[in-house]
């Protein structure tokens, strides 16, 4: 979790992307609804790509000790 500024900037477009979903069902206004799925969307994505990169270099880190730890033994 690096990345903490991006992470905190994917909470906020998710949250308001719910809020704008939530009033334009209220108002009947299929475009904001739409334009607030896509923003909610667009967070869920984001988020998930973060997580992915993290993985991986949580990965990469284990794979490197552990050939790290087999040089120490020559």
């Amino acid at each position: 979790m690096a990345d903490l500024k991006g992470r905190s900037e994917d909470a906020k477009d998710k949250v308001v992307g719910k809020g704008k979903e939530a009033y334009g069902k209220a108002t009947d206004d299929k475009s904001k609804e739409a334009e607030g799925k896509a923003q909610s969307l667009g967070a869920d994505i984001k988020e998930k790509a973060r997580n992915l990169g993290d993985d991986i270099k949580e990965g990469f880190e284990d794979v490197k000790e552990k050939f790290s730890k087999k040089d120490d033994k020559k």
